[in-house]
């Protein structure tokens, strides 16, 4: 079984999803759509949708709206999910994902009323499928359940998850780790210390707050890819 990964900036890997992913069998390959932070041109074609057995669109620094940035290939993953969902392709989309997931569906993307950044809890609506958390957020963006999708976790940004068919859009990212955080924030340098300030954080705060919750987010991230395919993937 196939997974195909979308890496849209250096900070976004397949962390725990994909560790996962590969003990329930599945090879894990990857598109990489910008290999630094500076310019997010990518004209490559992407994959063709029905060549995989599951697509996992993983976040990004950049909005979504921002069309002067991501504007060479953001129309065109909108199109990948779509065909996806024709072709009964499962979706999990993390973050940036979650929201280009809702987009490809006529939900709407737009800032959030402030950022998110660190370790929270969320509202659930379905525990087997989406804990509470505690999971790690960092995103200035906010999404809109699309037509048809149930709300299935929110918080007080706005949703946090929601399934539409064999779709599962997450705001949240249960993919990462200390490591991968300590990535982001090494990436994102002065940018991204500021960004902690600016929400009452530090990066030794969040990392510290990594190493309190390692043991229950692997278990929360496992859960997750397992209920994902059981129930939504349909691959018990």
């Amino acid at each position: 079984m196939r997974a195909l990964f979308i890496q849209h900036d250096p900070g976004a890997r397949p962390g725990l999803v994909g560790d996962r992913l590969r003990e329930r069998g599945y090879e894990l390959e990857t598109v990489t759509i910008a290999d630094g932070f500076d310019d997010a041109t990518f004209t490559d074609p992407f994959p063709a949708a029905k060549d995989h057995d599951l697509i996992v669109p993983l976040g990004a620094i950049w909005s979504l709206y921002d069309d002067a940035t991501v504007g060479t290939w953001i129309h065109r993953e909108l199109d990948l999910l779509r065909a996806a969902d024709r072709a009964g392709v499962p979706v999990l989309g993390i973050c940036f994902g979650g929201q280009s997931l809702a987009a490809a569906h006529g939900g709407v993307v737009e800032p959030a009323s402030a950022p998110e950044i660190g370790w929270t809890t969320i509202e659930t609506d379905d525990a087997d499928l989406i804990p509470a958390g505690p999971w790690m957020q960092w995103h200035n963006d906010r999404f809109s359940v699309p037509p048809g999708a149930t709300e299935l976790a929110r918080g007080p940004r706005g949703p946090q998850a929601f399934r539409l068919r064999r779709n599962l859009g997450v705001q949240f990212h249960p993919e990462v780790d200390e490591a991968r955080v300590r990535s982001w924030i090494e990436l994102g340098g002065q940018a991204a210390q500021a960004a902690l300030s600016a929400v009452g954080s530090s990066p030794a705060e969040v990392l510290d707050d990594c190493r309190r919750y390692a043991e229950v987010a692997r278990a929360n991230a496992y859960h997750l890819v397992d209920r994902f395919l059981a129930e939504v993937a349909g691959r018990g």
